[in-house]
């Protein structure tokens, strides 16, 4: 695979870590860092911060900074903003390259959370066009004469009768974005039923001008390798399939770059990265809120492993390392990757109605700014 540029960035491996909430903060991007060099040799993606919201990062909400840290060696730092409003995006985005925040900037209009959607932000504000080039441009604007490029990551559209992606990438390279990311389904899909690969076949066609990343039902290497022959996409966006995988990445880049696969990890192995994410989360949270936090990915580092129902159960009650210690001792280190550990893992969810301001699908060339909008998620 040749290397994928984004504006000043030369990644050697198309992958890009896809910002997630609650879960792609330093120590996951660490870890999975960390893994890569462990087990492919280095480190050749992009790994994107958690979404934090423009006008939160512009009022300097303490959770907010806190989301944005990154570490030491960390190179590129990405960061996702959530913005509706040109103004406080230019703000925004100054501040990121006048304070040296992050060396890449992502825009969020992929978010199909009712409370975001309902206010006419994430996967809803492509739908209004002129608003949503303004606050492209803003970002570019702001980062002009600077090495930190603007991507735009967004959806086919709100449902399957107001698609809005093509427009959206034409938009969004005219107004100077360097890439543009898919996530092949809808609002009204959220991250239930298949993504629909051929819409970022369609996408790539229709940007010529910029890279254009696909997103959606990532789950392994083959699937990496699937997208980019069936699409012609320069790079994929690996979301749901790196839960309780965070060495997914080193598998990716050795497969996209024609190297042999790491073998899965052992049981061994896993109790092994499990410790040493618990190990990051406390650094950055502290043993109490790290532990907190680890509860969840625990399940999705166990699945398909045999760990009896009674581990299971204090695992998702661990408050120590102490006492996580205690309990990773007592699973077989010997076992191999299960086979069933393979598929779709995270939120799956049904369909269903996008909620939308009212009124807000009778003129997509409004350039009215959602009131209240860019408050969602302020803070962190």
């Amino acid at each position: 695979m040749p290397a994928l540029r984004i504006g000043s960035l030369e990644l050697a491996s198309p992958v890009v870590l896809a910002p997630m909430a609650g879960v792609t903060n330093v120590a996951f991007r660490t870890l999975c860092r960390e893994l890569e060099i462990a087990r492919a040799g280095s480190t050749s993606g992009l790994y994107v911060c958690e979404m934090v919201t423009a006008r939160a990062l512009v009022e300097r909400h303490p959770a907010t900074l806190h989301m944005t840290a990154f570490g030491p060696d960390e190179n590129p730092r990405s960061l996702q903003l959530y913005t509706v409003d040109p103004d406080t995006t230019y703000a925004a985005a100054k501040m990121i390259v006048d304070e040296n925040l992050a060396d890449h900037i992502d825009m969020n209009f992929g978010c199909p959370v009712p409370k975001v959607t309902r206010k006419g932000g994430g996967s809803a504000l492509p739908y209004k066009r002129r608003l949503f080039g303004q606050i492209v441009a803003a970002a570019v604007r702001a980062t002009e004469g600077t090495d930190v490029p603007v991507t735009v990551k967004m959806r086919i559209g709100i449902d399957d009768e107001h698609h809005t992606h093509l427009d959206a990438g034409r938009i969004a390279a005219a107004e100077g974005a360097a890439a543009v990311a898919l996530h092949a389904r809808t609002a009204a899909q959220r991250y239930s039923g298949e993504a629909d690969w051929s819409e970022i076949a369609r996408l790539k066609d229709h940007v010529t001008d910029v890279p254009v990343l696909g997103n959606g039902d990532i789950f392994d290497a083959a699937d990496a390798q699937r997208m980019m022959a069936a699409t012609g996409c320069d790079g994929v966006v690996v979301g749901r399939g790196c839960l309780g995988r965070p060495w997914l990445f080193a598998e990716l880049s050795a497969a996209l770059n024609g190297r042999e696969i790491p073998t899965p990890p052992t049981l061994g192995e896993v109790t092994a990265v499990i410790r040493r994410h618990a190990e990051l989360l406390a650094a950055h949270h502290g043993e109490d809120k790290g532990m907190r936090e680890l509860r969840k990915h625990v399940a999705w580092y166990l699945r398909g492993f045999p760990a009896g129902s009674e581990l299971r159960s204090s695992m998702a009650l661990v408050s120590n390392l102490t006492e996580l210690d205690g309990l990773l001792a007592t699973l077989d280190p010997t076992v191999p990757f299960p086979k069933d550990a393979e598929g779709p893992r995270g939120r799956q969810g049904s369909p269903g109605t996008v909620a939308l301001p009212e009124g807000w699908l009778d003129d997509p060339e409004d350039t009215l700014v959602p009131v209240g909008a860019d408050a969602m998620h302020s803070g962190g």
